[in-house]
Formats: structure tokens, C-alpha cells, sequence
């Protein structure tokens, strides 16, 4: 199994609650790290701070991205993100309770891979989540730059 770090910046505990339930019931075993804002997305990203040690806090391979964060927008880390060359691999996948076109516009200017609604229950999320992993961790091709299943 696909062993890289997942990043979820997300600022509901029972949203993080949740995924962690989804992504353990799914079989996706990831080493998972939290962000519950946008600020200390960019700060693990960038490995400044708290975040500096890199054993402690590894670049993800996948970040699931809310966009209605506190301190910086969910759109703000994501445009962060696109600006940096050095993490243009990472696949990010806005995962958000807004369906707006505007947004969704936005995030795919911006690099995302993929932009969700958050499912409404807790068995859609599971479902979602079993559908993820077939696709980016069974199926889909990584760059040699990641150390990926099968590199």
C-alpha cells in the first residue's frame, strides 16, 4: 500500500473526526497530518515553525483542502501552493461544503486535481473515500519524484 503522508486542512473537529473515521474504514492507512487553518497549511508546507522537522511533519503526497478556513482562505493556500514549484507534484483535492462555481472555477485555475462536496453523512464520506482510493492509489501513475507504489 501507498505509504506517503496525507495533509487534511480542515478546521471542523467533526469533520476531521469523520475522515479520520472514513479513511480507516476505507483501508487507506496513510500517515495522516492535520491543518486547521489556512496559515498552518502553508507553514507545514513550507516546513517553518513547529512544522521544520521533516521526519515529524513529511510533504505530503495528497492534501485534502477546505476552503472555508479561518486566518487564510482555503483559495489562499491553494494559490500558495501553485507558486511553488518545489510541491507542484502534490495532488490536491479541494474537499468543501461549497458547490459554487465561482469556487470551483477558482480551485482548478489554481492546481486542484479534483474539487468535492463534502458528502452528507458519514457513509457517503466512506463511499467517496473507497472511490478515491481505487483511483489515485490503485490506479492512478505518480512522477518519479514521489516514492510511490512501484518506485
Amino acid at each position: 500500500m501507498w505509504d506517503q503522508t496525507i495533509l487534511l486542512v480542515e478546521d471542523s473537529e467533526d469533520d476531521v473526526f469523520l475522515m479520520k473515521r472514513a479513511l480507516k474504514e476505507s483501508n487507506i492507512l496513510n500517515p495522516l497530518q492535520i491543518a486547521v487553518h489556512g496559515q498552518h497549511a502553508i507553514d507545514y508546507l513550507a516546513g517553518t515553525g513547529k512544522y521544520a522537522d521533516r521526519v515529524q511533519h513529511p510533504l505530503p503526497s495528497l492534501i485534502f483542502l477546505d476552503l472555508k478556513l479561518p486566518f487564510k482562505h482555503g483559495l489562499e493556500v491553494l494559490k500558495w501552493i501553485h507558486e511553488q514549484p518545489s510541491l507542484e507534484t502534490i495532488l490536491v483535492i479541494v474537499l468543501t461544503s461549497s458547490s459554487e462555481e465561482r469556487d470551483i472555477q477558482q480551485a482548478y485555475s489554481l492546481g486542484a486535481r479534483s474539487f468535492l462536496v463534502k458528502p452528507p453523512t458519514p457513509e457517503m464520506l466512506l463511499e467517496l473515500m473507497l472511490s478515491l482510493k481505487s483511483y489515485w492509489v490503485k490506479f492512478n501513475e505518480y512522477p518519479a519524484t514521489l516514492d510511490t507504489p512501484g518506485s
